[in-house]
């Protein structure tokens, strides 16, 4: 059996564990919110695909906002990702969520140094209302080399089927890299808390990030009688403990 085969064997086996966890997640009335944010080409739109490949659709749900409208950026900032937030039984998972005003924002310029500064302060206080009612949510941030982003990137450009995963900001991930990078490291300083931890993931072995995000997902979850392995700890480690784990 090859490399190929095997990761095949275990993401179905995971997968079945999460149909089984998503069903007592339903019949429990859990709400379950996953924020998947990351740098580009990091791999996000791929493991979300495998997560909810065969979950019940009715109770999954997956969020990528567009650009917000004029209406949109004079609410409250977090007031437009409140509608989408889950009810009993069901799983919400963010294709990057209110975290764009820690990276995309500031870095490219769509928002001032003080609306950032602010909202440092203010999601820790939003997600311990969220955690504070009885959500259970997940904070992932997938991190990826600079070569390995620079190689995806140009995979998008000539392969027909990631027609739509092209994107006009994509130049600007490696021209700002170090940007970036001190965005994400400002982020996890600052919104790493003890009731909304922040989970890093290394995803330059794009499968191998896949099935330690669903372990980790599932050990989150916890279901009772539940049979998921413990994520490799050099894959999938806490936002706290990033010195020297993360690309520069």
């Amino acid at each position: 059996m090859g490399k190929s085969d095997d990761y095949e064997t275990e993401l179905e086996r995971l997968q079945i564990e999460l149909v089984e966890t998503q069903a007592w997640a339903i019949e429990k009335g859990l709400r379950v919110l996953i924020l998947f944010e990351g740098r580009d080409a990091a791999g996000k739109d791929g493991a979300i695909k495998r997560i909810v490949e065969n979950m019940a659709p009715r109770q999954t749900r997956v969020v990528a906002l567009p650009k917000p409208t004029e209406r949109e950026t004079s609410q409250w900032y977090f007031q437009r990702y409140v509608p989408h937030l889950p009810a009993a039984g069901e799983t919400v998972i963010f294709n990057r969520s209110w975290y764009n005003r820690a990276g995309v924002e500031p870095v490219m310029g769509f928002c001032t140094p003080e609306k950032q500064a602010r909202f440092l302060k203010d999601a820790p206080r939003f997600e311990r209302m969220l955690v504070d009612d009885g959500v259970l949510l997940i904070k992932l941030w997938l991190d990826i080399s600079r070569q390995e982003q620079a190689e995806r990137l140009a995979q998008r450009t000539t392969d027909p089927l990631k027609r739509f995963k092209v994107s006009p900001l994509d130049a600007e991930a490696q021209t700002r890299w170090d940007a970036y990078s001190a965005a994400r490291d400002r982020m996890l300083a600052e919104t790493h808390a003890d009731h909304a931890p922040w989970t890093v993931v290394a995803t330059d072995r794009k499968k191998t990030a896949r099935l330690n995000i669903i372990r980790h997902i599932l050990r989150r979850l916890d279901r009772p009688g539940g049979d998921a392995p413990k994520p490799d700890p050099e894959v999938v480690f806490a936002g706290d403990e990033t010195r020297g784990r993360l690309s520069p």
